[in-house]
């Protein structure tokens, strides 16, 4: 594509924006389980609706931290292009979230496996207990082995591994090499920051574009432990993939 722009988000209406191709991807194109349960508010109109979901993400990029180095662990990027029906105007075409992660502290922000440490799951779902369960059962499997992955380059120079947390693309904008542009620029950064392996959880749609660019498929398909009264539930195939083989 002619005239793409990735750029480092540096105010929250662009992640308000950039928002819209998440809601577009994994909402209405995919319809991608976890993500919807995580962002229930989506399709919803209204102040409670998806302006509530998309003020979550805005928190979250305000919450950014930096390692010893001065650099943010956590990188927004938006990916725009010319309006097809005004030149003189610049669409939001995708997002993608890049964080540098490590078990060393300074080094970059530490891994969990508890939900609850980055996400309000009583906010979110105040009189659903059920749910809170599930979802906190479901990223546990599905950040397993980015943690173990992370603790595992501790003693690595350095002990950093770079994240590709997500990666979205409105559909209209879809198959014209936006998200290897997204994912090429952390790639890149990860260079710059001493030579970082990446990592991602790749759904069945990315990891085409992923393994074209250096990620390596590691073992099945994330295996998802939940309780058996959720088991029936649909949930998307995930792969946890990564530049370099494992140790």
């Amino acid at each position: 594509m002619t005239n793409l722009r990735i750029e480092v988000i540096d105010r929250p209406e662009d992640v308000i924006e950039a928002f819209e191709c998440t809601c577009k991807a994994f909402g209405e194109q995919v319809h991608d389980a976890i993500w919807i349960a995580m962002n229930p508010e989506w399709d919803k109109t209204g102040s409670e609706g998806r302006p509530r979901a998309a003020a979550r993400l805005v928190e979250q990029w305000r919450s950014i931290t930096y390692d010893s180095q001065g650099r943010p662990n956590s990188i927004y990027l938006k990916a725009t292009c010319p309006d097809p029906a005004d030149s003189g105007r610049r669409v939001f075409a995708g997002l993608a979230i890049w964080a540098q992660l490590s078990a060393v502290k300074g080094h970059g922000d530490a891994p969990s496996d508890d939900l609850r440490s980055s996400l309000d799951l009583e906010a979110l779902y105040p009189v659903n207990e059920a749910e809170r369960r599930y979802l906190s059962q479901v990223h546990r499997s599905f950040a397993k082995r980015r943690c173990e992955f992370v603790r595992e380059r501790a003693t690595s120079q350095p002990p950093s591994v770079m994240h590709l947390q997500l990666c979205a693309v409105d559909p209209a904008y879809q198959r014209r090499g936006i998200a290897s542009k997204l994912v090429q620029w952390g790639l890149n950064e990860a260079k710059r920051r001493g030579g970082l392996e990446a990592i991602t959880e790749a759904s069945s749609m990315g990891r085409h574009v992923y393994a074209r660019l250096g990620f390596h498929g590691e073992g099945q398909d994330i295996k998802y432990e939940v309780d058996n009264e959720f088991q029936s539930r649909d949930r998307p195939s995930n792969l946890f993939m990564c530049t370099e083989t494992s140790l």
